[in-house]
């Protein structure tokens, strides 16, 4: 056996499973990625105004603070140096195996390890994390002649810096929280500026302001009172993000008053009562992920920017023809088109094969997402998930990372306690998780009529919500410290 423990993924996910393991005392432990360095999808993402869309001070660890943020909503660039601070900080470099492309895992039933196949070598180990986030394989649309486009092609997550957009006429696909960042950076640079949407999204103010370095220096000398501004950042959030969504049947009036909100920063934004029409959504606040921005509207006050609601028909060498047969020439393609998710492929991250061969991604595909606490399986034994089917939910994916590993670290201690080889789910506990989390989806946001014309990848093929746990943060917390361990069997091979 290689390591005890594998963790595969260098983002936030990957760092706190290596963190809490070893305060658990378990040191034997490799940490894989395929990128050059930690940081995951904010090493990834360098596109134009990248940034936080929730406050830094709710989206960073609890146990490791981070006074020095520039701004309310900090950029991109300081979350990779707060991941690259927090590898080092917690000793994490030697534990770190980075350009690692992790290919399979196949569960050897009559040793219980794990193997993890990468592009070099066979590793196996008695515990295997997926810690790879939901937002890493980069999505391209199926448009038919895309791959006849004879300009530069870009996605917002795989940012090309070497070419300039000033000066050229530019197309924008996609319209969610990666292109309302982007679009109001590139729009004074570009000649002329098209962004095509599918979909409008439900723009909230975004009460952003630089933070003073005597501000920071004082957090820093007095460490409360980032708790402080960390509890009321995390309160505002859950109460924008989750209450009013999750528990929209009971507090309708919370999702009412916020589309009222960003209905009324639409009205002071945009000027154009056309363009304000068809940047309104028609399904409720909450059924797709909404999102922060004091720039994002007012960019298509801008006479050099268009917006186009008609559908793509095809795209040529030169341009972009839609239903109504208008081409309109462009230089580059931007695809702010988000990531695969729910999906195989894309959930997990890599071909888990279990117990019989089972492979995880296929089978979630034909029987539905289905799990225990968000991270478990049946037939996955001695193999937690994080951000997996129905653990999503809290002010940010801080909540949910450490929620999800403190639920990690407390099997493998009691499998070490206890002595044993293999730590599985039962399937009555695992059942129970997964109709409870189905049966609420009929109080949330998702259960209204005007969702389904969202185009919201929270939703699956099946017609199932299993992005989403429909429960608090505070919930999520509590569950992770509390779950029956006698809900996993611990058997010795």
């Amino acid at each position: 056996m290689d390591f005890e423990v594998i963790a595969v993924g260098a983002g936030f996910s990957g760092l706190c499973v290596g963190i809490k393991l070893r305060e658990a005392g378990v040191e034997d432990f490799a940490i894989l990625d395929a990128a050059d360095g930690v940081g995951g999808v904010w090493r990834h993402n360098t596109y134009p105004g990248v940034a936080v869309d929730i406050p830094s001070a709710t989206y960073s660890y609890s146990f490791e603070q981070n006074p020095g943020w520039s701004r309310a909503f900090a950029p991109g660039a300081e979350l990779l140096a707060y991941a690259e601070h927090v590898a080092d900080e917690y000793g994490l470099r030697p534990k770190l195996r980075l350009n690692t492309f992790v290919r399979r895992a196949v569960f050897r039933e009559e040793s219980d390890l794990w193997e993890v196949h990468t592009d070099t070598e066979v590793l196996t180990c008695r515990f295997l994390v997926g810690a790879v986030g939901p937002l890493d394989q980069p999505k391209n649309p199926e448009i038919p002649g895309i791959e006849t486009f004879g300009g530069k092609i870009m996605h917002t997550a795989r940012w090309d810096h070497s070419h300039d957009l000033s000066g050229e006429r530019v197309a924008v696909i996609g319209t969610g929280a990666s292109g309302l960042q982007v679009i109001p950076q590139i729009a004074p640079k570009t000649a002329r500026l098209e962004v095509y949407q599918r979909t409008p999204i439900w723009v909230f103010p975004k009460l952003d302001f630089p933070v003073p370095r005597p501000v920071r220096l004082f957090f820093r000398a007095f460490p409360p009172l980032m708790w402080g501004v960390r509890a009321v950042t995390t309160a505002l959030t859950e109460m924008v993000f989750v209450l009013g969504v999750i528990h929209h049947k009971r507090l309708p009036f919370l999702s009412r008053a916020i589309e009222r909100i960003c209905r009324w920063h639409l009205r002071r934004q945009v000027k154009d009562p056309e363009t304000r029409r068809k940047l309104t959504p028609s399904y409720g606040f909450g059924c797709k992920r909404p999102s922060f921005s004091n720039t994002y509207l007012s960019a298509f006050n801008r006479d050099d920017v268009e917006l186009v609601t008609t559908p793509i028909e095809r795209i040529t060498e030169t341009g972009i023809i839609t239903s109504d047969g208008t081409l309109r020439e462009i230089d580059s393609l931007v695809l702010a088109t988000g990531f695969k998710i729910l999906e195989p492929g894309a959930m997990p991250a890599f071909p888990v094969h279990g117990l019989g061969g089972i492979e995880l991604g296929a089978f979630w595909d034909t029987h539905r997402y289905q799990n225990y606490e968000g991270v478990a399986m049946p037939q996955t034994p001695n193999f937690w998930l994080m951000n997996g089917p129905y653990s999503v939910t809290g002010a940010s994916w801080f909540t949910m990372i450490e929620s999800g590993t403190r639920h990690i670290v407390r099997c493998v201690a009691e499998a070490r306690r206890r002595g044993a080889t293999r730590v599985a789910v039962r399937q009555e506990p695992h059942d129970a998780y997964t109709a409870t989390m189905r049966e609420r989806i009929s109080g949330t946001i998702f259960a209204r009529p005007t969702c389904a014309t969202s185009n919201s990848y929270y939703f699956d093929r099946h017609g199932d919500v299993p992005f989403i746990r429909s429960q608090s943060g505070a919930r999520l917390w509590w569950a992770s410290k509390h779950f029956d361990l006698d809900d996993y069997a611990f058997t010795t091979g």
